[in-house]
């Protein structure tokens, strides 16, 4: 059984050698094939990998290709009959591998595997949603999530009553860690590339779904997920533009013209909020 790991990195050098260097600690008896994207990082990551790590298969993108992309180059060239999904600041622990695995072979409906993921400090950290509904991103385009955090909207899309010490099927899982299997890459295709950054795998654990495949998370598998360092190098307003156009595309996908209409509506209000929360946050030295 081969197991191909898929990274698509930018930017953050010393989290992908960790990432790599617990890869191989933990890999096991697992034939494992690492690849790397790097899209067009600026600090000799590509270097450090070639140089540090001969195994690893990379590829050197001239221009930042965006999550989806990247992740597709990297499907074009796996060999294993699993394929994992795995963020460069994420470190694996022993037997994450072994136990995911095992739990996709032992639940034969299954599309899709998240574990749990633990924080820099070992707490959980929250990685399971609800789909995405008109009402929750209407109101998180106003940074209403911020505001009423306890509204049942955002309670029921942000899973609040999750238990994430047990093995469940759930809509989404997050793209820091997703293990699926190459033939079924195959029959519902690989990751939408309109979708820059943000809601693709929403989108994936969608059509899996619609294809009458189970996303599921267990909590026996664990990965430590040092959190969205890459993208946290963008300015607010950038990332507000970016997020508006993946969630249009998602509304425009997977709901009616109304609903895409209304949520297209709200981009300049949203990106005026994220100006104004982008100057509160250097005034308070964020």
């Amino acid at each position: 059984m081969k197991l191909s790991i898929i990274i698509v990195t930018w930017n953050v050098k010393d989290y992908l050698k960790k990432c790599l260097e617990s890869i191989y600690k933990n890999q096991g008896d697992l034939d494992v094939e690492v690849i790397v994207v790097d899209n067009a990082s600026t600090d000799n990551t590509s270097d450090m990998a070639r140089r540090e790590f001969p195994k690893v298969k990379l590829i050197t993108n001239q221009n930042n290709n965006g999550f989806a992309k990247a992740n597709n180059q990297g499907i074009k060239i796996a060999k294993g009959e699993y394929v994992l999904f795995l963020n460069p600041d994420t470190e694996i622990l022993s037997n994450t591998f072994k136990d995911s695995i095992d739990f996709f072979e032992k639940h034969k409906d299954t599309g899709a595997v998240g574990c749990q993921i633990l924080n820099t400090d070992s707490t959980i950290q929250r990685s399971v949603r609800r789909f995405p509904t008109f009402w929750s991103q209407m109101l998180i385009l106003y940074k209403l999530h911020h505001l009423l955090p306890s509204l049942r909207t955002f309670r029921n899309y942000f899973a609040q009553d999750f238990d994430y010490s047990k093995e469940s099927e759930v809509d989404q899982i997050m793209g820091a860690f997703i293990l699926t299997k190459r033939d079924i890459i195959n029959k519902i295709g690989d990751f939408d590339e309109i979708f820059y950054l943000w809601f693709e795998e929403v989108d994936f654990c969608k059509r899996l779904i619609k294809n009458e495949y189970k996303v599921y998370y267990t909590p026996k598998a664990k990965i430590i997920h040092h959190g969205s360092l890459s993208f946290n190098q963008k300015l607010t307003v950038e990332k507000q533009k970016i997020f508006n156009k993946s969630m249009r595309y998602y509304f425009k996908k997977h709901h009616n013209k109304f609903s895409w209409f209304m949520i297209a509506s709200t981009h300049f209000d949203s990106l005026f909020l994220a100006f104004f929360a982008g100057l509160f946050k250097k005034k308070n030295g964020n």
